[in-house]
């Protein structure tokens, strides 16, 4: 019966791509997108979003390049380009913010809500270097920019609920805004129990619970100049994680920031936001609630950040100019106390992270020339100074047991660059851009001790003297537009060198029982990844529409074996249907079989997979007021499966019915 139906919707799509021409516009193509616009309380005039009420997880899955590594049912990790967060920059309001978890169970993504941001800024590869270095490329989760415009009061109540987890959602927004102040109020809560996959198998430890509050404010100087201040509030509890050995009773963060913002179009310097920041951040994981563990364990994690930075726009003739300094200064420091099940033995306490300094300065300039109507060239250039510093001599005593020379403090100098050559025509735009990009190795990769990497089962030793892990970059992306028709291809190459993944030290003891082994961090001469993806959009009548997605990935190391969570063959199609007050669409996703898995560290094959989803909206007026409704169905045929990005391939969620409605007062 599920081959039947999936059969149908490709014989559909087929069917739909093959229609008359009608005379419409085509819509935003929801497979390809490098500027996600979340769709929560500050804008929620598009309906056709599948959920108003989604996780940043579920948004930045929609865009090709972007992939979340999932533990659970909370927390994904992103990882772009098939490389993981640790080649990635990742920022909210381009602030700087680390995880305080050894594991990644507290990605930068889990400390914001869809309540707190305006748009997700993707850029793929040395194009997402403005707020950092990388190489896979950077995520910003902007903030809503300050508004003077004197609308006054609006309010907006959402709810939300869904069968899968028994998951609820509620949250409200609260905005005034006047000629010369606002203020922006807004809370999120969410609490779900275990989820189910497929044919109603229930997960253990997929639970959780979590509330974001934020308030942001500004005071208008004079017509050229404002003061704006920001705050988050982010506190999860009794978070499950079913792929691990550990679970998370805190994972708290309070973000807060003041800028200075200028704008003047008849000046030469257009605009120009300074802001300082600091962040910091409290994760403690613990085992108590799973039934029988070799040893207890708790680790705790704390990360703090103060930082800064100034970005300003230059135009002059025919160049358009980006200029940003920016600075951080973090301490992360991590623990753990093991426990013995024999009273008369004493606990065991150890650094993971033995208070690691991180200190940074960079600058970063980009220029866009027109160099006429059609054509577009632009350069970037990102330089900056970068020091870790031991601060726990007991860290320093630890790591120098493996690494006898080491000191506790290590200097380096990172530079990145990137070129671009687009064209733009009335039928039809073409890019080619290089980069290359350099990255310090992260806090756990130069100085974590004994990590437990449960995909592995191996226990991770950090390597102070790690080079910089550098990448050469190629890219080309083209699209053709005809009438109601969009084609387009994008494609990518990365030859990394210095590759920094872990290898087997067989003369070492593990500190983890049941593990396979000791990994101290060392490096790869060089790595490639390839990646290409085909979009098409068809405009099929005024309401119906049609798009789709190909994807195929491709890495090796120089070892001759492949690299670890390579995307396997990718497809998406859709078709939508939308009016003024009604939209739904029908879904279908997949993966092909994951053929070339990486068994050298710890992957093993993955089946592919197809799912079904529908979604549904509607948009209702009362007098001034509106209330948008969402409705629908994910994994639709309740397949029990899992992805190569799952966690030692713990089942994902089965079919989930859901319904979000959200009451906006103008």
């Amino acid at each position: 019966m599920k081959k039947f139906i999936i059969f149908g919707v490709c014989v559909l799509s087929s069917i739909l791509l093959n229609a008359q021409e009608p005379e419409y516009t085509t819509k935003k193509d929801t497979t390809k997108l490098s500027e996600i616009t979340v769709l929560g309380r500050h804008t929620l005039s598009n309906y056709r979003q599948e959920k108003t009420l989604s996780s940043i997880d579920d948004y930045l899955e929609k865009s090709n390049k972007i992939t979340m590594i999932k533990r659970g049912g909370y927390a994904w990790e992103a990882s772009m380009n098939n490389m993981n967060s640790n080649q990635l920059s990742v920022t909210i309001d381009g602030m700087q913010i680390f995880g305080a978890c050894t594991d990644k169970m507290d990605p930068i993504t889990s400390y914001v809500d869809v309540s707190n941001l305006e748009k997700v800024t993707v850029q793929s590869g040395q194009e997402g270097t403005e707020n950092g270095h990388c190489l896979g490329g950077g995520i910003d989760l902007q903030l809503p920019t300050p508004s003077f415009n004197g609308s006054g009061l609006k309010t907006t109540a959402d709810l939300g609920y869904e069968t899968n987890g028994n998951y609820k959602t509620a949250g409200m927004d609260m905005a005034y805004s006047g000629n010369t102040f606002y203020i922006n109020a807004d809370g999120i809560y969410r609490k779900s129990d275990n989820y189910d996959a497929g044919g109603n198998k229930e997960v253990l430890y997929s639970q959780f619970e979590k509330y974001n509050i934020s308030l942001q404010s500004g005071y208008k100087l004079n017509e050229n100049e404002s003061l704006d201040a920001n705050v988050i509030y982010d506190r999860a509890t009794d978070v499950g994680y079913p792929a691990l050995p550990m679970d998370v009773s805190l994972a708290e963060a309070l973000i807060a920031s003041v800028s200075h913002n200028y704008q003047n179009d008849s000046t030469f310097i257009k605009s120009l936001e300074t802001k300082l920041y600091f962040n910091t951040i409290t994760h403690i994981m613990d085992d108590s609630k799973r039934p029988i563990v070799p040893i207890r364990m708790d680790m705790p994690g704390w990360s703090d950040t103060y930082g800064f930075y100034s970005k300003a726009t230059i135009k002059k003739n025919n160049h358009n100019m980006l200029v940003n300094l920016n600075g951080f200064y973090n301490k992360s420091l991590a623990e753990m106390t093991m426990y013995p099940n024999n009273p008369n033995e004493s606990p065991m306490f150890m650094y993971t992270w033995p208070d690691i300094r991180t200190l940074y300065t960079g600058l970063y300039v980009k220029d866009a020339i027109a160099i006429n109507a059609l054509e577009t060239l632009s350069a970037s250039i990102r330089m900056g100074f970068h020091q870790n510093k031991i601060a726990k001599a007991a860290g320093v005593e630890s790591l120098q047991i493996f690494y006898p020379n080491i000191t506790d403090s290590k200097n380096r100098l990172l530079t990145s660059f990137s070129g671009n050559y687009q064209l733009k025509k009335e039928l039809f735009d073409v890019a080619l851009g290089v980069g290359y990009g350099e990255r310090a190795p992260t806090v756990s990769e130069g100085y974590g001790f004994y990590l437990f990497n449960s995909f592995e089962n191996f226990d991770y030793i950090g390597n102070p003297n790690l080079k910089n892990e550098k990448a050469l970059e190629a890219n080309f992306n083209a699209n053709f537009h005809k009438n109601n028709l969009h084609l387009g291809v994008e494609t990518s190459y990365f030859h990394i060198m210095n590759y920094i993944i872990g290898t087997i030290n067989p003369a070492l003891s593990t500190m983890t029982i049941g593990a396979n082994g000791v990994k101290m961090y060392g490096a790869l001469a060089h790595a490639s990844i390839f990646d290409v993806y085909l979009n098409a959009s068809y405009q099929l009548s005024k309401p119906f529409s049609i798009n789709g997605s190909l994807g195929y990935n491709y890495g090796t190391g120089s070892n001759n074996k492949p690299l670890p969570f390579i995307k396997p063959f990718s497809y998406l199609t859709e078709i939508n249907y939308a009016t003024i007050r009604f939209n739904a669409a029908l879904q279908l996703e997949g993966n092909g079989n994951q053929s070339q898995y990486s068994s050298f560290y710890g992957e093993d094959e993955t089946p592919g997979y197809a799912v079904i989803n529908a979604n549904f909206g509607n948009v209702f007026y009362n007098h001034t007021n509106k209330i948008v409704l969402k409705y629908g169905v994910e994994n639709l045929l309740d397949t029990n499966y899992s992805s190569y990005a799952d966690w030692n391939n713990i089942p994902r969620q089965g079919r989930n019915f859901y319904i979000n409605l959200s009451y906006i007062l103008p």
